[in-house]
């Protein structure tokens, strides 16, 4: 599977069936699994088998899911979350605890900024937010004796900024923590982290993996590359005994490919419970299996529709990285030589009002809290996903007050531009 194309594994990852068994992933929608003695299930709970006993840490429908992302961003495990919110701080938290730190671009969605700088703050964790374009020797400085990871989107939304992920990599491992890479937007299909050093990857699979907008879900990756027991000083709960599992070390029994993964869902999902359902899973897979042939059409769509913008009067600055005038370009065509994803950003002359006076004039175009799906819809950030962060806040990260993002869907691009056109008259 390893050799094949990722249109193929975007197919066919994930689920064999065997011999008459059912050709889709099938939908195990129940709570609990029976077992013939308690001594079958005693072994589960020890982890000392694998297998199933209750829906709140694992399901078979959900982990053929999460095979199949995990070979399509070339992991070595994986599993869902109820959401990408769930999935980040998952991420995070499976290896940070009170009193440690976080290094993170400044260029992130909102409701991550929020979650690491607010919620994540209350339990004792604290956060240096370093600008995407940071030096070197920038970064270095934001590291810290209890620094434990760093964390970065590929392209920030709705800032659309490219993370230079070697960059950041490096800057991570010379410090001995793990890089932690958000790529919902471009999906596996146009970029791999892990190929350029990243560890961990996440995803809001609502988003494109998803791509219609009916299944909320999010997916944590481990490349398997990270040494946890050479920091094993740093990341106690991998490294030493886990009390809650009769004393299990969870990096000498499943090794660097498994102890990341088998932490987070055997103590932090079991004590959480952020499950996302088989149903939503089995709609999940459904769109993992065109997204190969969906992507392409975003990107086509989106720098069409950045190109069109780029020239309009009314327009003060077009965010997107597949243009060559964008300050991104050279990275983007570095790390996503297919293009990126349908998401673009812009700032009209006018501000706040004339970003409202436009969304109401779309016809195709919806406003909606969303992105990255079937249909073309759109937002203001500020007074929308952003409105929790501060002018001062909103610059950092890159978000004027009168920015729209708008995230092209997959209908004709011609049409998109008449309906932006007849929008932006006066």
């Amino acid at each position: 599977m390893d050799k094949q194309g990722i249109g193929t594994k975007c197919v066919q990852a994930g689920y064999t069936p065997k011999n008459g068994e059912p050709r889709q992933i099938p939908i195990i929608q129940s709570t609990t699994f029976k077992y013939d003695t308690s001594e079958d299930m005693g072994k589960l709970f020890d982890l000392e088998a694998s297998g199933y006993f209750y829906t709140r840490l694992q399901n078979p429908t959900n982990d053929h899911v999460a095979a199949k992302i995990a070979a399509l961003e070339g992991g070595k495990a994986a599993m869902l979350t109820s959401s990408g919110q769930a999935a980040n701080f998952f991420a995070l938290f499976n290896i940070c605890e009170c009193g440690s730190h976080i290094v993170a671009s400044s260029s992130i969605y909102g409701g991550t900024f929020n979650l690491i700088a607010v919620t994540m703050a209350k339990m004792g964790i604290e956060v240096t937010f370093v600008s995407p374009d940071a030096s070197k020797e920038e970064l270095d400085a934001a590291f810290k004796e209890n620094t434990r990871a760093v964390f970065g989107e590929t392209i920030a939304n709705p800032a659309l900024t490219v993370l230079d992920i070697e960059k950041f990599a490096t800057a991570a491992h010379e410090h001995g923590v793990p890089l932690i890479v958000d790529n919902t937007f471009p999906t596996p299909v146009n970029c791999r982290p892990i190929e350029w050093g990243a560890d961990i990857v996440t995803h809001s699979t609502t988003k494109y993996m998803d791509g219609h907008g009916a299944a909320v879900g999010g997916a944590i990756v481990d490349s398997g590359n990270f040494d946890w027991m050479e920091h094993a000083d740093k990341y106690p709960g991998l490294t030493q005994p886990d009390d809650s599992y009769h004393g299990i070390v969870y990096a000498e029994k499943f090794g660097k490919e498994g102890a990341f993964i088998t932490k987070c869902t055997s103590q932090l999902m079991r004590d959480f419970g952020c499950i996302q359902s088989p149903q939503n899973a089995f709609l999940l897979n459904l769109g993992l299996e065109s997204l190969h042939v969906r992507m392409p059409k975003h990107v086509e769509n989106g720098l069409a529709v950045a190109k069109f913008l780029s020239t309009h009067e009314k327009v003060v600055k077009v965010n997107y990285p597949g243009l060559e005038t964008d300050k991104y370009y050279e990275l983007s065509k570095k790390y996503m030589p297919n293009g990126g994803c349908g998401v673009v950003s812009f700032e009209l002359a006018g501000g706040r009002s004339a970003a409202e006076n436009f969304m109401k004039k779309l016809k195709i175009a919806a406003i909606e809290t969303h992105v990255a799906d079937a249909r073309t819809c759109c937002l203001n950030p500020a007074t929308s996903t952003h409105r929790q962060m501060t002018d001062e806040q909103l610059d950092a990260a890159g978000i004027p007050a009168g920015l729209i993002r708008i995230s092209l869907g997959l209908e004709d691009k011609e049409d998109l531009i008449n309906d932006i056109a007849n929008a932006l008259k006066d």
